[in-house]
């Protein structure tokens, strides 16, 4: 790319530029140490806790700070928002409510798990059920101590969106964990929609 030559009302402006600049600093100062000397930095003021009293022997107030960026899904599912009747949620919650039918996915893989979800919730739905259980397990603990952490149990974690997704959404009134007599964290009650 060849430069073209300034026209003269560029080249007024350019030295009215030049004019009005100040030099940098330049590199015979900075070799020598010339440069004008700056004010140290302030340092930060004092938290308040760090002004607390502490005792010879005494242990630190553990304030750890978690940074999980994604809920826990026993919050994400007990944050969904109620469908069904309350009192049937209820007796539900407390275990009083026994399922019509129960699908077990431990130890399958997410490819066969997830046709077998579906393929059991649209039977159950279809012959009338309204609650199942659905079994995920809790999950088998494999992090590595990489610098990206795994989750507990990968069906735990995507048994839920899954029943959030069509075909099954049309199906799945509720989901709730279930209680601890039908499998606590490692299972999950499922209320049906009636077939109409």
């Amino acid at each position: 790319m060849t430069r073209r030559r300034l026209r003269p009302d560029e080249e007024d402006l350019w030295r009215k530029v030049t004019e009005t600049t100040q030099r940098l600093r330049s590199e015979r100062q900075r070799a020598t140490g010339l440069l004008p000397s700056r004010k140290p930095p302030r340092p930060p003021e004092p938290d308040q806790r760090s002004l607390e009293r502490f005792e010879l022997g005494e242990r630190r107030k553990d304030e750890t700070i978690r940074h999980d960026l994604m809920p826990s899904i026993r919050d994400h599912v007990a944050s969904a928002p109620l469908n069904m009747d309350k009192k049937t949620f209820g007796k539900l919650r407390r275990g009083k409510v026994m399922p019509e039918g129960k699908l077990d996915l431990h130890g399958m893989t997410l490819d066969q798990a997830h046709p077998a979800l579906i393929r059991f919730i649209l039977k159950a739905q279809a012959d009338g059920k309204r609650l199942v259980l659905v079994v995920t397990g809790k999950g088998k603990h494999r992090d590595d101590g990489g610098p990206i952490p795994t989750r507990l149990g990968v069906l735990r974690h995507n048994v839920p969106q899954w029943l959030a997704q069509p075909p099954l959404s049309q199906a799945v009134l509720q989901i709730s964990e279930a209680h601890l007599k039908h499998g606590g964290g490692g299972a999950y009650y499922v209320y049906l929609r009636r077939r109409r």
